[in-house]
């Protein structure tokens, strides 16, 4: 069963979860559920087509095929694309140790774009934590084609973890 089959994209605010709701589990927890289906994966994925496709503690994986509407002027895929990607998985890389009460964002990512993705070439972002601390988390993801298996990119994060008020 793929895991894109299973998700659900949010279609307005309504399908978001409330923050009382994302703070009642664990970043793990709210993690399976999107993968799972029972909470709206965010719209950004299905705009810039790309789905979650593994969670486990420290670990998150997205797969995905940059199409016409991720172009630059120029023809080529624009690096947005690769930075959307490689935060996602390194920053929900982060979210699976995050205890309930917590929530985090990106203070700052890089990316290091190795070669050109063709239109419609499938890859995998694969995220894993180095760090996770009490008020900050580290990631590295890489960016891999699923069918020739090449490195396309890496990235680094950094993510801030907070309580809410």
């Amino acid at each position: 069963m793929p895991p894109a089959e299973t998700q659900f994209f949010a279609q307005s605010a309504q399908d978001l979860v409330t923050p009382a709701e994302l703070v009642s589990m664990s970043g793990l927890d709210f993690m399976r559920g999107i993968l799972e289906g029972r909470i709206a994966a965010p719209p950004i994925a299905r705009v810039l087509n790309f789905s979650l496709e593994r969670v486990a503690e420290g670990v998150a994986d997205f797969c995905g095929a940059p199409d016409f509407d991720a172009m630059n002027p120029m023809g080529t895929v624009h690096g947005g694309w690769y930075g959307a990607i490689l935060d996602s998985c390194m920053a929900c890389a982060v979210m699976t140790t995050l205890p309930q009460g917590k929530i985090y964002t990106t203070l700052e990512y890089k990316v290091n774009i190795i070669r050109p993705i063709a239109l419609g070439t499938e890859v995998r972002a694969v995220g894993r934590v180095q760090h996770a601390g009490r008020s900050t988390g580290v990631a590295m993801g890489e960016l891999v084609g699923v069918a020739d298996g090449r490195l396309y990119a890496t990235g680094s994060t950094t993510c801030i973890i907070m309580s809410p008020k």
